[in-house]
């Protein structure tokens, strides 16, 4: 819709969440110190509602770097060039991506419960299918039916928490519901590695049935019934733009941090194309009345600076992880599996960063998120600045620092995204965040790809190689220091996340009890089901 009518229909939205006679976001009568004892529990029903949500995504992530590590084997099995196989891992990323724009107009046409329930039977479906694949076609045919349910997962379970999470206590429960994204990286290749040692490939897919079944069923049962927010048209010309512009990009970025070369046309068109399908919805969603995704958002200030910043860390995250592994395969000469070892420090420092939740709900996204970016730039200076005969200890407390940081950041970007924003926006958020992080990460990488390509041409030979991967080590350093920039817009206190909460001023807002109305809860018209679906 257009920003005069965007405005009026999320004030309207708003204000319908909010008892009559109490402004929105104005703190109970007596509330004291019991209610703000209350309000730093995470309540049973919540953390059961996240409990079932990370069962339900935990398939997907562990997929992609499952299925990564069994390339090899199924280009042998089922007699395909390698060329061929990456498309085994393209396919499902690039479906992910053109799937992601849908989420926001799927979860307020039909329901967050129905579209969570299909996404995880078309990801189920996928799997067994992909499992019976007869041939290299049928395989990347099916990779790309699972990777349009991994798509709709993520954005869904991020509107069902945020509508879900009362005041306060969102930092806690993303850092509860994101762990399943530290244990795919770490236990994902050890899970591959062994099926494909002593079990057929197939048993990679396979895999995932009995965590979707499972899913399925609490789902079925916990999740609150289906109540649509509004009925909304699907701006088709808005999909047929943004999805190719998505997959273009990805897809484009991909081959450039493939071999680090921009200007070759498999990298220049899919990249030059994406870009003008972008600009041109873009164009088209400021001037129609309804589109895919309200750019409106980004008139929130916080919500601007979080997706600036889900861009920059996905240039520090993703690109390093595409650098790591090389360092120390190339550089220091560990083989695969101690490579895999060495880099599970940096998941070790996540698991560590989990406490910065609680933090976060104290005293905002904004000093966390600068904390964050001081650890991961410490975190990656020895790898910069080290030279060839560096310290292995010195790297692996760099790791856990460095895992610590990103962890932060990206804890605080999520709540920060949401804390200007009504209930009726939560959609729309859920799937431009996933957008921007999609993007993010395959621009890191392809960039830093480019940046090492160019190194290892000024500094031939294994002599130059520590000077190469130092060099390039120093722009990985400089764009978590630039993450300091878009930090500052972000609120330095919690207030008001997902449309309900307390203002910057830090004044204290009571959790309802369990047993009282739902009108106490900003939340859309429909009630406490409503705002869960």
């Amino acid at each position: 819709m257009g920003k005069g009518a965007s405005a009026k229909a999320t004030t309207k939205a708003s204000a319908k969440g909010s008892p009559k006679g109490s402004p929105k976001g104005s703190p109970k009568k007596g509330a004291g110190k019991g209610a703000k004892k209350k309000a730093g529990r995470l309540d049973p029903a919540l953390l059961r509602l996240a409990g079932v949500l990370v069962i339900g995504v935990l398939a997907p992530l562990l997929d992609s770097t499952i299925v990564n590590v069994a390339l090899r084997t199924l280009s042998n099995d089922l007699d395909a060039p390698v060329a061929t196989v990456q498309w085994v891992s393209t396919g499902y990323l690039l479906a992910l991506a053109m799937s992601i724009p849908l989420t926001g107009w799927a979860v307020d046409r039909f329901g967050a419960k129905r579209m969570w329930l299909a996404a995880l039977l078309l990801f189920l479906a996928g799997s067994v299918c992909c499992g019976l694949a007869w041939n290299m076609g049928a395989l990347i045919a099916f990779r790309v039916l699972q990777g349009i349910g991994g798509g709709l997962l993520m954005p869904i379970m991020q509107t069902l928490l945020m509508r879900a999470a009362g005041v306060g206590t969102i930092g806690r429960l993303l850092a509860l519901v994101t762990l399943p994204a530290l244990v795919g990286p770490i236990f994902g290749p050890m899970i591959g590695g062994l099926i494909v040692d002593h079990l057929s490939w197939r048993w990679i897919f396979y895999v995932n049935v009995p965590l979707c079944v499972v899913a399925l069923v609490l789902a079925w049962r916990v999740l609150p019934g289906d109540v649509p927010l509004y009925g909304r048209r699907l701006d088709l010309p808005g999909l047929l733009l943004i999805s190719p512009a998505l997959a273009g990009l990805v897809y484009g970025l991909t081959q450039v941090g493939g071999d680090g070369r921009i200007g070759r046309p498999a990298a220049l068109v899919p990249l030059a194309g994406g870009v003008l399908l972008l600009v041109g919805f873009v164009v088209r969603a400021l001037r129609v009345d309804a589109p895919l995704i309200n750019l409106d958002l980004f008139r929130a200030r916080s919500f601007s600076a979080s997706s600036a910043l889900l861009f920059l860390s996905g240039l520090s995250m993703f690109g390093a992880m595409l650098l790591l592994p090389l360092y120390y395969q190339q550089q220091r000469g560990h083989g695969a599996q101690v490579t895999g070892l060495l880099l599970g420090l940096q998941g070790l420092g996540s698991l560590l960063a989990r406490r910065f939740g609680g933090l976060i709900d104290g005293v905002g996204p904004r000093p966390v998120v600068l904390v964050g970016a001081v650890l991961v730039t410490l975190g990656t200076l020895p790898f910069a600045l080290g030279g060839a005969h560096v310290s292995g200890l010195l790297l692996g407390v760099a790791l856990v620092v460095r895992g610590a940081g990103l962890s932060a950041v990206n804890l605080a970007v999520m709540v920060g995204a949401y804390h200007d924003l009504a209930p009726a926006q939560i959609p729309d958020a859920s799937s431009t965040t996933r957008i921007m992080q999609q993007i993010g990460g395959s621009f890191g990488a392809a960039v830093l790809a480019v940046v090492l390509q160019g190194q290892f041409a000024a500094h031939p030979g294994p002599a130059g190689r520590a000077t190469a991967y130092g060099h390039t080590f120093t722009w990985a350093v400089a764009f978590a220091a630039l993450s300091v920039l878009p930090a500052l817009l972000l609120p330095a206190l919690t207030g008001r996340q997902g449309g309900g909460g307390s203002d910057d001023d830090g004044s204290d807002v009571e959790e309802p009890d369990a047993g009282e109305s739902d009108a106490r809860r900003d939340v859309p018209p429909g009630g406490v089901a409503a705002g869960l679906s």
